[in-house]
Order: structure tokens, then C-alpha cells, then sequence
């Protein structure tokens, strides 16, 4: 299938890593399949994160199609590029028409990758999930994957100046693939999901060859691993204050 957007932009990353000297650790990409649908599932680090997902299904030479919220396309730079790339938008106050034309991707043989988390988190560890993932790899019957990235939120994260220091790290992670035939127990398949990530961003966290320089660069590091990243509890409790905030803006 001619890609006329998408395999350009591959180029184009893949030159701007060589720029910034990124050092690129990808390992399971054997599990992504070379034909045929598949859901991909990634934790969500990074507003870059979707360009390392996409990376992590390169050697079964497949495209990704994300699916991501439907303001990036009113952007005049990225809404073209989202279009050419044949990404899904998501409305989520219309969630049903997004998951609709996702499936209907993966019925024709896509790949299509969600955050389960919905948005970046502030922990870096993860949140809980939304349930789109499993059902869709259900109703279209085709397995799920979950990939894990790790160092792509010291690079341009939430809350936080972008950095494109040269010589970072960044390490991808694909996991073995979950099977969801019908009738799954959809929240028992979501559990497991969560659970297999993570064992695998414990494990990728384990083998990242960077180090934080010192006092002053912990903030990438979740609490739980020696860092200074907000906890778990307190991420959450971040994130529902910027919702009333939010909330509180719109209607004012």
C-alpha cells in the first residue's frame, strides 16, 4: 500500500533522531504481526509518544494508525499530516463514531495503537485504563499488544520545558500478544493488560542505560523508583483539578 504522507514522516523522524543522537533500544517487535489487524497498546508518557509506538511495529514493516483526540486535526501543521497519515479522531463526547471507524480499519487489516490511558501521565507510572483497548481487539478479532516506552517524557512531557538535548535515551518494549475471542470478560482481559504493562515498564525502567545527572534531574523518574515525580495518588489528584479547572473556564 503506497504511503505518500506516512513514509516520508518515517524518514523525517528517523533523521531528526540521528540530529539529536538518540540512543534507540527496541526489543519484541517480532510480536507485532506482518499481516492482518492488531490493536497496539502503549503507556503515554510523552506528546511524542505515538512516533516510538509506530517505531516498535517497524520491523513487521507496518503502519500504525492512532487513534488520538480530534483537536490535533484542527491544527493547519499537524491536521494534514494526521489526515495523510490516516489516523482515527477521536471525539469524546461522540466516543461511539471513533470506535466505529477503528474497527472497521482493523477489519480491513490495520494496526491501530491507543493510549488506554487517555492522557500523559504525570507519574510516569500507570494510570488506569479506559476499556476501548479490549473491545476493540474483540469485536474485530484481532489480537492486542502492549508496548511500553521509556525516556520519551524527558525529551516533552506535561508540565515540563521541552528538551532536545542530543544523546538521550529511549527504550521500546513490545509485549507477547493477548488473545480476546468472544464473549471475554472484557474487564478481567483489562486487568491482565494492565498488569503484563507493568511488569514491562518495571522491566524496561530496570535496563534504561541513563541515569538521572543528579538532585535536580529526578523529576523523570517515578517516586516509587528513588525519583521526584508525583506519586501515583498525587498525579491523580493533579489531573482532576485540571479537569474542575478546565470545567471552570468553560463555563465561566
Amino acid at each position: 500500500m503506497s504511503e505518500p504522507v506516512y513514509a516520508p514522516v518515517i524518514l523525517a523522524a528517523r533523521g531528526a533522531f540521528g540530529a539529536l543522537g538518540l540512543h534507540l533500544d527496541v526489543r519484541g517487535g517480532e510480536h507485532v504481526p506482518r499481516t492482518g489487524g492488531a490493536v497496539i497498546a502503549s503507556n503515554h508518557v510523552s506528546y511524542l509518544d505515538f512516533i516510538f509506538v509506530g517505531l516498535g511495529a517497524h520491523e513487521a514493516k507496518r503502519y500504525v494508525r492512532f487513534m488520538a483526540k480530534d483537536s490535533i486535526w484542527r491544527n493547519k501543521v499537524a491536521g494534514p499530516l494526521m489526515r495523510g497519515m490516516k489516523h482515527i479522531p477521536v471525539d469524546r463526547d461522540a466516543g461511539a463514531e471513533s470506535f466505529r471507524v477503528a474497527l472497521e480499519e482493523l477489519r480491513k487489516g490495520e494496526v491501530v495503537g491507543i493510549f488506554p490511558e487517555a492522557t500523559i501521565s504525570r507519574s510516569f507510572e500507570l494510570k488506569d485504563f479506559k476499556s476501548g483497548a479490549p473491545r476493540l481487539a474483540m469485536d474485530a478479532g484481532v489480537p492486542l499488544i502492549p508496548v511500553v516506552l521509556w525516556g520519551t517524557q524527558r525529551m516533552m512531557t506535561k508540565g515540563r520545558p521541552r528538551d532536545f538535548s542530543r544523546g538521550k535515551a529511549v527504550c521500546i518494549t513490545v509485549g507477547e500478544s493477548l488473545d480476546v475471542p468472544p464473549g471475554s470478560d472484557l474487564d478481567a482481559v483489562q486487568t491482565d493488560l494492565h498488569a503484563r504493562m507493568a511488569v514491562m515498564l518495571d522491566e524496561t525502567i530496570a535496563r534504561y542505560p541513563q541515569r538521572p545527572d543528579g538532585p535536580d534531574d529526578t523529576w523523570w523518574m517515578p517516586a516509587r523508583h528513588g525519583g521526584s515525580a508525583p506519586t501515583l495518588t498525587e498525579a491523580t489528584r493533579m489531573d482532576r483539578q485540571e479537569l474542575l479547572d478546565r470545567a471552570k473556564h468553560k463555563n465561566a
